[in-house]
């Protein structure tokens, strides 16, 4: 079960990453965007850490509070929810 969710969290944080490549060298060209309805929701699915990176490696959506304070706070939701999760599986009784 472990290696399903580790392989799941480093694809989907790859696909963050790329998406925000992606619509940066769009932006850059004046062409077609990828919606941030989907840019957001790549991050609430499990991507918000490569989302980030790839935020400010390509200093890309940096000055819109949605992504640079809710990418932040979707990650720390994340984090808390993980570390619960985690806690509650180490100290349940088998």
């Amino acid at each position: 079960m472990i290696p399903v969710i580790l392989f799941y969290l480093l694809t989907i944080n790859a696909v963050g990453f790329v998406i925000m490549l992606a619509d940066k060298r769009k932006a850059q060209k004046n062409q077609w965007r990828i919606p941030e309805a989907t840019l957001i929701t790549v991050a609430l699915l499990g991507g918000s850490v490569g989302s980030l990176a790839g935020m400010r490696l390509f200093r890309h959506k940096t000055r819109k509070p949605k992504f640079y304070i809710g990418i932040p706070l979707i990650l720390a939701a994340q984090l808390i929810l993980g570390g619960y999760i985690l806690i509650k599986a180490i100290t349940q009784p088998m």
